[in-house]
């Protein structure tokens, strides 16, 4: 049955009365901590409420990971805006889930309808305890301990007009489209956003009402671009050429503007103009510049984005006259059809007192093709109709259903972010989405009534749609969760509702070493913030638990990797119906990837960045490995750049990060092995390319300059500033005049090199300060010494040091290009060796310092307490200022610095059902390739793409035309440990092969070419003690299986004797 609301409507037709509105009830949030002080630190999860009208900042802590997303100004807009959702079960609960932990100002629940046990299916946020109590009001305190800065309230009663309008965006849930279109009446007229949003059973469908007049600030989200230009036309639509050194990437229509730019500087500053893209370096501007003075020299032409207005139609006029946004472009027919089904389940409930088909009955399908036909008779361009398809998504559409409330709920929630934040363009204005290929049957039968009518359980939504068989093998699977982050969370919860563990031999592994991160309360929705420095999988399972306690977890805390390959054995491998990748980083996906190849297990991945996603689902022999194709490599930053002509902010950012792990990393390190190890000299003279650099550091670190006290600490820094953006600028300015031209006539100083200049130190200029601050305090921390935040101290300290005169030197080297390799090096040095054996023979023996050891210092992104991230931002923002280039605050420095990959909650939660899915359709088993899909998605455009995963690649064994993929193994299980010879001869007889080399690893156990005393000596010997022999090392005691790579000639047939190439061999050596 449809919610009270629809109920309430048809009340009102009746001229039944309806029960005021109550006053509103606000559901508290968690209690916040009280501070801890902890040395010169400030220890507290929780900070002050983010009220923007007051003037308190955001709470990057918490939401940086969004921020690198949204951004500071449509934050803060979403930070304002108060949503109405209508509506509790499990696409209801999912979107406020979603909302809340993306920062709305408030969100008003509405649903007084009875939790049954049905609910529990999908509906994460209510518990056994809470079946009969009204559902906003039994989740509404769950809810909010998602977000303390988000307000949750709950109201009953009519949703009047004076009601709704009340609110920023409504969204409606598991609504009829009867009520939707009278509060879409209300909300169209205000100018309010709606969002619509039904799961039903194997369908879902969103609709967005953005008002007649919506303006977007941003339609994509992407960073504006930035290209260096070399050159500008003075014609009527002046073409402009950007520098050779990468694409504009701009496409026509876009907006740019000038900044730099020599000679014809009328550009500098124009307002946005339009371009019209000629090539992949060049483009036209819609100005005339035939009157501008030319072109000389430098600029950059940099992107504007440009708002973009909206227009959308209320739901009554959408409905007859429709826009799609495709799901999938393998079913450009779907969308139609699915329109009309939506509306025709509308007319069933209406006729049955609000009650969905029955599933699996033929007399309610029937009804329902009669009223799609009906409808479909109505339209002037008729849709063809595909019965089976009405049938099978009419048959469990009164069900919602995990992975769809997830998908459904992720993108809704999206719009709902999208309405508040004024970014990102909107849907227009109907998506429907279905997963058809995961029901276990053909879209030409329907699953029978009995095998999928309720049994008064949690299940009976799953078992609605797929059926009790499908259900049980749900409950049965046992997997293996690698990963209890953001999308490990979004998993768990998923397969927790499904019932993914819940059998007798059913079990789930999770494991993850992390420990939780306050910035991961953001997207992480298990986690709380009292659960922070907690193990994530530990808290994980705990969180699920409490949803449905049948599940059986094991959380593990290890590190998937060799080695733990004694924990992850063979045994556990080979137990697993399928691995499950939440994983953040390549060498770990590629490792799983790996073992699941091996073991021939299904592997589900999945990823995402900011609002894109994706998925990839790896079947044993019909598809290709996580492996099989790879993104191209980060492009990386050339060293002259780095050292000497930066360009852009991430050169200095990078910088920056280099110069923290060699002040307060390398130099702590090569202390300490110096003082512990007593090779440390004798291996450094055989490294003379840095031998000379780390004896200096040792020598300033433990001698010269190895501080005492804060103030010397603070003279360091002071000495440090002058060397970096005073002196070295010199040298180089010294090196190459501003005035230099090369030996072709152009200025020295252009393209991508710009003109630097030294800076002054001022105590008054604060990032001066903030650079000695940090700096000072990580030398201290590095020797243990007492830092302080007294800002007053370090500005009278520091502006006490005496610095000396710099005169730039003759002689020193600098490297102008990549391909340049004279290291720069000083002509005056006579005998570099010489000045090595001065420097040893003034460090203190380490026995003099005995069991002293300096603090190495590991960069951590998210402590702001600790002065890492404030050094990296003033560190690259005054060498920015070196060069001119504009600076970054510390928000954009930290993800730079750390690497940091942008998320949101709702991209996560939308992957996560995708992945849930393709595990369905591989328990199911039959499938056939085309019937999987590889997913992507960008939230932001909107944008939605699927595939079936390519096949394999077949590689041939000679010319017999036999073929092998990654996926086929020489098997060898005799039941007993072979000899090397005898190994040699199985493939002599089972397939005709003569092996001509055997490796395990990096040891060639056997070689044709091996001098026959050793061969007479292995032959007789088994497989197992000859890898030991030749290895030197023990076979683990949780492994089973031996790999070899063996090289053959064939033997007979068209190859004889000829090489060819065969695939690895897994060989059994223990527990036959």
């Amino acid at each position: 049955p449809f919610s009270a609301q629809a109920r309430a409507a048809n009340a009102h037709q009746n001229h039944r009365p309806l029960p005021p509105l109550p006053a509103r009830r606000v559901a508290s949030a968690p209690q916040r901590p009280t501070p801890d002080i902890i040395g010169n630190r400030l220890a507290c999860v929780m900070t002050d409420p983010m009220e923007v009208d007051g003037g308190h900042q955001i709470d990057e802590a918490l939401y940086s990971r969004q921020l690198y997303v949204l951004g500071k100004e449509a934050m803060h807009k979403m930070s304002s805006s108060k949503v109405l959702l209508v509506g509790l079960k499990g696409v209801g609960v999912e979107i406020a889930k979603n909302v809340v932990l993306a920062g709305v100002k408030s969100v008003t629940l509405h649903d007084p309808e009875k939790a049954t046990m049905a609910d529990l299916g999908a509906q994460f946020f209510l518990h056994k305890d809470d079946i009969g109590k009204p559902r906003a009001a039994a989740c509404a305190k769950r809810i909010a301990e998602l977000n303390q800065y988000v307000q949750v309230d709950v109201i009953d009663g009519e949703l009047k007009p004076e009601v709704i309008r009340s609110y920023s965006i409504v969204v409606l849930t598991s609504q009829d489209l009867t009520l939707a279109k009278k509060v879409n009446a209300v909300c169209h007229a205000a100018s309010i956003p709606m969002v619509m949003a039904n799961c039903m059973g194997i369908m879902g469908s969103i609709f967005c009402d953005f008002g007649p007049a919506f303006v977007v600030s941003d339609a994509t989200g992407e960073e504006p671009k930035s290209v260096l230009i070399s050159s500008v036309s003075n014609d009527k639509e002046a073409i402009v050429t950007c520098h050779d050194d990468r694409r504009h990437g701009m496409e026509d229509g876009d907006y740019v503007t000038f900044t730099e730019v020599k000679g014809m500087t009328e550009l500098n500053g124009i307002e946005p103009v339009p371009i019209k893209v000629l090539g992949p370096f060049s483009f036209s501007i819609a100005l005339d510049a035939t009157k501008f003075k030319a072109y000389t020299g430098g600029g950059y032409a940099q992107q504007v984005k440009q708002p973009k207005t909206v227009q959308h139609k209320p739901l009554a006029d959408a409905l007859a006259a429709p826009e799609f946004l495709m799901s999938d472009f393998a079913k450009f027919d779907r969308p139609m059809q699915l329109h009309l089904l939506q509306q025709a389940l509308t007319q069933f409930c209406e006729e049955n007192k609000g009650a969905f088909p029955t599933p699996g009955n033929k007399a309610h399908l029937d009804r329902v093709v009669a009223i799609v036909k009906a409808l479909n008779d109505k339209l002037s361009d008729k849709a063809e109709i595909n019965e089976g398809l009405i049938r099978n998504v009419a048959s469990g559409s009164g069900a919602e259903i995990p992975p769809m409330c997830a998908f459904i709920g992720g993108v809704a929630a999206q719009e709902v972010i999208k309405a508040a934040a004024a970014k990102y363009m909107p849907i227009s204005q109907f998506l429907y989405f279905d997963a058809t290929e995961a029901l276990p049957n053909k879209l030409d039968t329907v699953l029978p009534e009995a095998e999928v009518a309720p049994a008064g359980t949690r299940y009976d939504a799953m078992t609605a749609v797929f059926g009790r068989e499908v259900q049980r093998k749900v409950m049965d699977q046992r997997y293996f969760l690698v990963g209890a982050g953001a999308i490990g969370c979004e998993m768990l919860k998923n397969w927790a509702l499904m019932g993914l563990g819940a059998g007798a031999p059913g079990l789930i592994v999770v494991t993850d070493p992390d420990n939780i991160e306050k910035s991961n309360l953001n997207r992480q929705f298990l986690f709380r913030p009292w659960d922070v420095s907690s193990p994530k999988s530990v808290t994980a399972k705990n969180k699920v638990l409490e949803m449905n306690g049948d599940v059986h977890i094991d959380a593990q805390t290890n590190k998937v990797g060799e080695e733990t390959e004694d924990i992850y054995s063979d045994d556990f491998m080979e137990s697993l119906s399928g691995i499950c990748n939440a994983l953040d980083n390549v060498n770990a996906r590629m490792y799983m990837d790996s073992r699941a190849v091996f073991y021939k297990k299904p592997l589900l991945e999945s990823g995402t960045l900011g609002t894109k996603g994706n998925v990839q689902v790896v079947v044993p022999e019909l598809t290709e490995s996580y492996a099989s194709s790879r993104d191209p490599p980060e492009a990386s930053i050339p060293v002259c750049t780095l050292k000497n002509f930066p360009n852009q902010i991430e050169h200095t950012i990078q910088w920056a990060r280099d110069i923290f792990e060699g002040y307060f990393k390398q130099a702590a390190e090569d202390a300490n092995a110096y003082l512990s190890q007593q090779d440390f000299l004798p291996q450094l003279a055989r490294q003379p390319g840095t031998r000379r650099t780390t004896l200096s550091t040792l020598h300033t670190n433990l001698v010269s300059d190895r501080p005492r006290t804060l103030d010397e600490c603070v003279t360091w820094a002071r000495m440090r500033f002058e060397e970096n953006f005073n002196n070295t600028i010199q040298q180089l300015l010294f090196n190459f005049p501003p005035d230099m031209v090369t030996s072709s006539g152009t200025p020295f100083w252009s393209g991508t090199k710009r003109t630097p200049s030294p800076a002054a130190f001022d105590a008054e200029d604060p990032v001066h300060l903030d650079f000695i601050v940090a700096a000072a305090n990580l030398r201290a921390a590095m020797y243990g010494l007492k830092g302080s935040a007294d800002r007053a101290y370090f500005k009278r300290v520091a502006s006490s040091v005496m610095v000396p005169r710099f005169i730039p030197k003759q002689g020193i080297k600098i490297n102008t290009n990549e391909n340049d390799n004279t290291a720069a090096e000083e002509s005056g040095i006579d005998d570099e060796d010489a000045e090595c054996e001065k420097l040893e023979r003034d460090l203190p023996p380490p026995s003099q310092l005995a069991g002293y050891r300096l603090n190495a210092i590991e960069f951590e992104k998210d402590d702001d307490t600790n002065f890492h991230v404030a050094f990296i931002t003033a560190c690259s923002n005054l060498r920015a200022r070196n060069y001119s280039i504009a600076e970054a605050d510390a928000l954009r420095t930290k993800q730079i610095a750390g690497k940091i990959i942008p998320a949101i909650a709702t991209t996560t939660a939308l992957v996560t059902g995708l992945v849930c899915f393709e595990l369905i359709k591989l328990l199911e088993g039959g499938k056939v390739i085309e019937d999987y899909k590889n997913g992507f998605t960008n939230l932001a455009l909107p944008f939605f793409a699927f595939s079936e995963p390519m096949k394999p690649e077949q590689k041939a064994i000679g010319t017999s035309g036999k073929t092998y993929t990654l996926w086929d193994r020489f098997e060898v299980n005799a039941g007993r440990e072979l000899t090397l010879g005898e190994f040699i001869e199985y493939f002599k007889k089972e397939h005709s092969y003569e092996v001509t080399m055997i490796s395990c690893g990096v040891s060639i156990i056997y070689s044709f070419f091996t001098e026959k005393k050793k061969l007479d000596e292995r032959m007789p010997k088994l497989m197992s003690e000859v890898v030991k022999m030749i290895s030197h090392n023990e076979l683990p005691q949780n492994s089973n299986w031996l790999t070899f790579e063996i090289c053959c000639s064939a033997i007979g047939g068209d190859d004889d004797g000829e090489d060819v190439e065969v695939p690895p061999v897994k060989y059994r050596f223990r527990k036959w």
